[in-house]
């Protein structure tokens, strides 16, 4: 038979025996109760799939049951408290509990969060059961974490395409665009991205590395800029350095599976886009080489225009419209195709015989980023006489 003081000490060594217990899993009954002094922390959902804290074996339950409508919420905290766990214990210190509310079913203590827990997070909840004034377990806090489990990642999300298409660029190449099926995650892309020569090796920082990246509205392009001081003559990196990519070279870029979508999945898969180099291209696009073969009046087909080289794709998707005898603009769908060096206009509307005119935005470039109006190579900082100063060139055509 043990005597009194034994009791007492035996009961605060088994207290502090659970102030150590620790449960790191999902969402189902986490550990059951050794015996019925001994209360537990489980993490469990309700009948409408609702997560819920509940707090059993707990012996002064119904006590507090019958005193529930007299208790604020800091009493309940008190009693029972939940808290996101961070790395950092002086930021976890910092935030006040979750929000939620409190009630006693049958013989058990319920915390319901407000909002349901997030995935991937570790929660910490902390009881004192000894509350309010019990000596022997008052301050003898018993606390039990939880982290909720991710979803089992489902990539949906793969790269589509890589433009230029063609797979033998100038050695002054300006962009590169990468088109994915869905909105990516923001923020790392160049840690995911790498160029590699015909030996294996990485080229050494080939891409203007920018904070904010270069991304679409939707979050499906982005556009990769080689570095500028590595393409323009006369600069000091290209000279020290020497170009990102040489003429007679060959190389591959290379997307890492693991890079993130907006939902937080990896890619389906990798992606490579081998490519050759040639000799850097140092002219303006020659708008008057360009082949235009007119459709049929009382027709919807396509207004074709046949490029003597490849020019930027997303350039060529924006800055090129077809308009009427008066200049008005005509509505219809752009097709790009024949690795960017044929584009097509179909009208929504068959047309009718007349003047038409395609206009040409003067910002479009070639691969080198040399626009209709001024070469790459000038330079931006000086103050120079542009010989072309309208935004649009124009080439007419007549429907028949």
């Amino acid at each position: 038979m043990l005597w009194p003081g034994w009791r007492a000490l035996w009961r605060g060594l088994s207290l502090l025996a659970l102030l150590f217990l620790v449960v790191d899993t999902g969402l189902s009954h986490q550990i059951s109760p050794t015996s019925d002094s001994q209360p537990v922390i489980l993490l469990e959902k309700d009948r409408s799939g609702r997560d819920l804290f509940k707090v059993v074996g707990w012996h002064a339950v119904q006590e507090t049951h019958a005193e529930a409508r007299k208790l604020t919420l800091a009493d309940w905290q008190e009693i029972l408290a939940v808290y996101v766990e961070f790395d950092s214990e002086v930021e976890a210190a910092q935030l006040p509990p979750i929000a939620g509310t409190y009630r006693i079913e049958a013989s058990d203590l319920i915390f319901q969060p407000r909002f349901p827990l997030e995935p991937g997070l570790g929660y910490r909840a902390t009881f004192n059961p000894g509350w309010p004034q019990d000596a022997d377990t008052l301050g003898a806090y018993l606390t039990a974490t939880f982290r909720v489990p991710k979803p089992e990642a489902r990539p949906s999300t793969r790269l589509q395409q890589v433009y230029p298409s063609i797979d033998v660029l100038p050695e002054n190449q300006l962009k590169l665009y990468l088109h994915f099926s869905a909105p990516m995650g923001r923020g790392e892309a160049y840690r995911w991205i790498r160029l590699l020569d015909q030996t294996g090796q990485p080229v050494m920082l080939p891409f203007l590395e920018l904070v904010e990246e270069l991304w679409d509205r939707e979050g499906k392009r982005l556009t990769l800029l080689f570095d500028p001081g590595r393409i323009k003559q006369g600069v000091r990196p290209l000279e020290e350095v020497g170009p990102a990519i040489e003429a007679g070279k060959s190389y591959r870029l290379v997307i890492d599976r693991n890079w993130r979508d907006a939902e937080g999945n990896p890619l389906i898969e990798g992606h490579e886009k081998a490519f050759s180099v040639r000799a850097p291209d140092r002219e303006s696009p020659d708008i008057q080489s360009w082949k235009l073969a007119p459709p049929r009046e009382g027709s919807t087909d396509p207004l074709v225009v046949d490029l003597p080289e490849p020019l930027d794709h997303a350039l060529l998707l924006r800055l090129l419209e077809v308009t009427d005898g008066v200049g008005n603009r005509i509505e219809g769908r752009v097709q790009i195709d024949s690795r960017e060096t044929r584009w097509q206009f179909t009208p929504r509307r068959p047309w009718s015989a007349g003047d038409y005119h395609l206009e040409i935005g003067t910002l479009l470039e070639d691969l080198a980023g040399n626009r209709v109006n001024r070469l790459f190579e000038v330079d931006v900082f000086e103050r120079i006489e542009e010989q072309v100063t309208r935004k649009t060139v124009s080439l007419a055509f007549k429907v028949q």
